[in-house]
């Protein structure tokens, strides 16, 4: 049986496991999530009533959270590209670069989606403030930590840069990476550059409509 993907193309987080397994041309079945295709949902609940995507089914396990799914690819389904390194501390530095652009970049940009969602004016506005401060803490910092470097953690394009592609690229619409970031504005730039990634920015024109605030018309 082949792997089975269950989640949405415009997702962030569906975004980021498709990038690791494009990377690797890894064979998939991808069942998405949406109004049209109900007995996916079903099948989707059934496996993880949490109710969060995306889920990686292989066989008769179920894998869930998306660091986890893409280091469960790496165990069970080697690639060429190895998105997370072999030696102990080089791997606890991608994973934390992992959690910084899940926890402080995605996570910062969804309360202004989340105020948008709400349809109260007070609300949006509310988020999206909270959203520029915690947005502009991530890029001053990352502006540094990513100096000298072509991917997150060094030369290797690892875990951490299939967390930050989808992330960087969402929060850029919410509040713009300023051009007092030029290193984190090139580094948005590779990785809208890398094929893996822009397979899937590609899959998911068809769905910006979707996004509440309004998709800029770029990227």
């Amino acid at each position: 049986m082949s792997l089975v993907i269950y989640g949405h193309p415009f997702s962030s987080y569906t975004q980021k496991v498709l990038i690791a397994l494009y990377e690797n041309e890894t064979p998939f079945e991808f069942r998405l999530l949406g109004p049209d295709t109900p007995q996916h949902a079903a099948e989707w609940l059934q496996r993880w009533p949490i109710a969060k995507f995306p889920l990686l089914v292989d066989g008769e396990r179920s894998v869930v959270e998306t660091s986890i799914i893409i280091e469960y690819l790496q165990l069970v389904h080697p690639g060429r590209t190895r998105l997370l390194p072999e030696d102990p501390m080089a791997a606890l530095d991608v994973r934390f670069f992992d959690r910084f652009f899940d926890l402080h970049v995605m996570n910062a940009a969804q309360h202004a989606v989340d105020g948008a969602l709400t349809g109260d004016p007070v609300k949006r506005a509310d988020g999206q403030a909270l959203s520029e401060k915690k947005l502009e803490r991530a890029y001053g910092w990352l502006e540094g930590a990513l100096a000298g470097r072509t991917w997150a953690t060094g030369e290797a394009f690892t875990l951490a840069d299939c967390a930050a592609a989808p992330s960087l690229f969402y929060a850029d619409w919410i509040h713009r990476i300023g051009e007092r970031y030029p290193v984190l504005r090139a580094y948005r730039a590779r990785l809208l550059a890398r094929p893996s990634f822009a397979r899937a920015v590609d899959e998911a024109r068809p769905y910006r409509h979707l996004f509440p605030l309004g998709a800029p018309n770029r990227d």
